[in-house]
């Protein structure tokens, strides 16, 4: 009887099965472009998504190196890329004349000296900008807390002017240049640690005006026109802090726009004419500079006597 329930009550024998080895799988490393820290992972940055630290990352380069070089005050000048030193525009004019005496039927080669003569022509205002240039440098040297610069979108042309003659006087050139389709090297007369290149235009803008004591306007196409009319309307609009606003070649400025005709028709307040002041020479654009900060310093009894003191250099 005990055996039968022994047999009856055995535990069933369970049947172990050998485990297969598992396939041995190649190793292979890991991805590269995932393991790599988020700062240097460029394809995430260019991602959408990242739009807002780009955004950062361009702002905080530009600013952290202003700082570290004590900038603190800046003189914007603004202006056409395609002017050229007067020495260049008469040897351009001067090799146009003799290809054109060879045919002078050539209708190229007239086109050819008509554009090298209207070099000639806006060459002095190359000059202009030289000048002034070293007159805001030699300013600076008399500095002795927060530094005062000659800053320009770095280009060629006007732009290089200004930071030529700031270069020429031993002082800082601030240069920032923007990407473009179009390849745009900065100029050579920007200091080395002051040159910056931006991918927004919204960021570069932002640190033209940031610490802008003074904007200078010459001549100049589409990308000037967009910085003179975004800095009357932020002035007019109280979204900065007043400066003052100049625009060098008075027979250029009214033949290209008609100021007086958008006061007429109402478009803008006659005050808003009161925004901006015509200059012809470097002297005068430092001392229109000089007298507009004179004004606001006067006390309102005495202000029209001191309206037209120079800034002293």
């Amino acid at each position: 009887m005990s055996a039968v329930k022994r047999t009856a009550f055995r535990a069933p024998q369970r049947r172990v099965r050998t485990a297969r080895p598992l396939a041995r799988r190649p190793r292979r490393r890991a991805d590269t472009t995932h393991c790599i820290w988020a700062d240097e992972d460029t394809t995430l940055l260019k991602r959408p998504g990242m739009r807002g630290l780009r955004l950062q990352f361009d702002y905080w380069k530009a600013e952290e190196r202003l700082q570290q070089e004590r900038i603190g005050h800046a003189i914007v000048v603004y202006g056409s890329t395609r002017m050229v030193a007067p020495a260049e525009a008469h040897a351009l004019l001067g090799e146009a004349s003799r290809a054109l005496a060879e045919r002078p039927h050539d209708a190229r080669r007239r086109r050819a000296v008509a554009a090298a003569s209207r070099l000639v022509k806006y060459s002095v205002y190359y000059r202009v900008a030289r000048e002034f240039g070293r007159i805001v440098g030699r300013a600076d040297r008399r500095t002795r807390t927060a530094r005062l610069a000659v800053i320009t979108g770095g280009g060629p042309g006007i732009m290089e002017a200004a930071n030529r003659g700031a270069y020429e006087s031993g002082a800082p050139s601030i240069g920032l240049n923007i990407e473009l389709p179009r390849e745009q090297a900065p100029n050579p007369y920007v200091t080395p640690a002051l040159c910056f290149r931006f991918h927004y235009f919204a960021i570069r803008k932002l640190h033209l005006l940031e610490r802008a004591k003074a904007a200078v306007f010459f001549p100049g196409g589409y990308g000037t026109f967009d910085e003179l009319f975004e800095v009357l309307t932020l002035l007019q609009t109280r979204k900065i802090a007043p400066l003052p606003v100049i625009l060098v070649g008075e027979a250029y400025w009214r033949r290209a726009v008609d100021f007086a005709f958008l006061a007429d028709d109402g478009m803008i307040d006659r005050s808003d004419l009161d925004l901006f002041v015509y200059c012809e020479s470097a002297q005068d654009i430092w001392h229109a500079i000089g007298g507009w900060y004179a004004q606001r310093r006067s006390p309102p009894r005495r202000s029209t006597s001191r309206a037209n003191r120079p800034m002293r250099e």
